[in-house]
């Protein structure tokens, strides 16, 4: 699968114009990781987006603890650390490869450089989180 049709099957990305997923595909970097080694660390500091090409990932609170929790297993086509794209926040958990795994990664630098050039891409993104942060709080129940 190439660079633009893993971001047109990201959900953040898939109502962006072929224009705007050219360009972001031309600034995404693939990335190949070794079963068990980590991708991310809790605690560091987010610079990059990833989505998973090919293989698995978990991603774990608490790594290294005996009460880590393991918060997802991602396989091709879904995305990870998305947050990083707009705050520079330490990590929230760490995400590893369960065996040997392809990530596209999209840097915060980047993305933004490409946000500031197209801004139309804000609008796009805006309407997608919104929707996502609208499904998040009708899911939690009061």
């Amino acid at each position: 699968m190439d660079r633009e049709e893993l971001l047109v099957k990201c959900p953040i990305f898939s109502e962006m114009s072929q224009e705007d997923l050219a360009r972001l595909a031309r600034v995404s970097v693939p990335r190949s990781y070794a079963a068990g080694q980590a991708i991310i660390r809790e605690g560091e500091s987010a610079v990059a987006m990833f989505i998973v090409s090919s293989g698995h990932v978990q991603v774990v609170k608490g790594a290294g603890r005996d009460d880590h929790v393991v918060l997802a297993t991602l396989g091709p086509g879904d995305f990870f650390g998305e947050m990083a794209l707009f705050e520079g926040f330490p990590r929230s958990a760490t995400a590893r490869a369960v065996e040997s795994t392809e990530c596209l990664a999209l840097s915060r630098w980047d993305f933004l450089a490409e946000l500031r050039s197209h801004p139309d891409m804000a609008v796009h993104l805006l309407a997608i989180y919104t929707r996502r942060l609208r499904q998040a709080q009708e899911s939690v129940v009061y």
